[in-house]
């Protein structure tokens, strides 16, 4: 996928997984919390999916995180 942000989603991406890691999660375990295809999570940890808001808003409740959390790069 060519995207202009990809250098965004491929942070955003590597920040999901490195929360769900430290969470102890499978990425099955987050995507039936969630509800969110295994399918779209793989893609949104490899950077490959631009996801919407209501994914990202799901994904941080499964994770049990703020959704600002998923944007703390610095971190």
């Amino acid at each position: 996928m060519k995207n202009r942000h990809q250098k965004f989603l491929t942070v955003l991406g590597a920040r999901v997984k490195k929360i769900r890691i430290e969470k102890g999660l499978s990425q099955y375990k987050l995507s039936y919390d969630s509800n969110v295809s295994r399918n779209q999570i793989i893609k949104i940890e490899n950077g490959q999916l631009n996801p919407t808001i209501c994914t990202l808003y799901a994904l941080s409740l499964a994770l049990e995180v703020e959704p600002k959390e998923l944007f703390d790069f610095g971190a």
